[in-house]
């Protein structure tokens, strides 16, 4: 049986269990009958070692025909077929692109026609984003207005480069999504207290977000000169609302994946011996 440990004060996602393959489902994304939004565990695949089991990346050195096995095993449990599904090329940048049918297969089944792109949306019903994740930030973007949607990876340069702001950006020059009516969720990540980073980083952040970054960067848990605590979902947050997003449609993850690490591929909680999880988002 699946457990996951919860942060406390929050309660944003479910655990699903379809064909025998758990899930993490956002209850904010579930009024939408015509959307379908799921985030994968580590349970439930194929894969074996330190892939297991339920690896869905290529980039780790997994048996690449037990990766696309997973991903059709985890496709089949949530209505979707590998064939509607395009994988995001993700390089650590702040770029986006929309995605269509003609990208159908792409990153799983066939090679991408892009690349270096973190954030990938779309307005067509029947493709399915797939982004790629094993401590980074996840964001989901849902405009209910126009139904369109999008979604991107923000580690930690992604979201000082702030990622989310692209992705608003471009969704409201492409379907004329309005922030304001943006439903917007963050995925299961690293919370600070597992997050220690450098001063390099931390002074990256510092720069970025001013008079706001006493809330990112922290104090080192145990004193650690040059050491520190970076809270990315706090920073993320802080994006999300700069970009237009109402608080009251932002839904923090209620999961940390390095605290997670036996039932969430974590490269911090398995010292980089590890799978990968992905998020999906689909209109149906």
């Amino acid at each position: 049986m699946t457990v996951l440990k919860k942060r406390k004060g929050t309660e944003t996602t479910r655990l699903i269990t379809e064909r025998n393959v758990p899930r993490i489902s956002y209850t904010a994304l579930e009024k939408y009958p015509w959307l379908i939004n799921a985030f994968s565990t580590r349970e439930g695949g194929v894969s074996t070692g330190i892939y297991s089991s339920m690896n869905l990346t290529f980039t780790r050195g997994d048996d690449p025909e037990k990766v696309r096995e997973n991903f059709r095993i985890f496709g089949e449990s949530i209505g979707v077929s590998i064939e509607q599904m395009v994988y995001s090329d993700q390089q650590h940048t702040t770029n986006v692109m929309e995605v269509t049918s003609k990208h159908h297969g792409m990153g799983i089944l066939r090679d991408r026609d892009f690349s270096d792109i973190d954030g990938i949306m779309t307005g067509e019903p029947g493709v399915c984003l797939v982004t790629s994740y094993a401590d980074c930030v996840p964001l989901y973007f849902v405009d209910p207005v126009n139904r369109a949607i999008a979604a991107s990876h923000s580690g930690w340069r992604g979201t000082v480069g702030n990622i989310c702001q692209s992705t608003v950006s471009e969704m409201n020059h492409l379907y004329g999504s309005k922030p304001e009516d943006i439903i917007a969720c963050i995925g299961p990540s690293i919370c600070a207290d597992c997050y220690e980073v450098g001063s390099d980083v931390a002074d990256e952040f510092t720069k970025a977000y001013g008079e706001e970054s006493g809330t990112v960067v922290l104090p080192h848990k145990e004193n650690i000169p040059g050491k520190y605590q970076l809270d990315l979902t706090r920073a993320n947050v802080i994006n999300m609302e700069k970009a237009g997003i109402l608080p009251e449609h932002i839904s923090v993850p209620d999961l940390c994946t390095c605290c997670n690490s036996d039932v969430l591929h974590s490269h911090r909680g398995s010292h980089g011996q590890r799978g990968g999880l992905c998020a999906f988002l689909m209109i149906k």
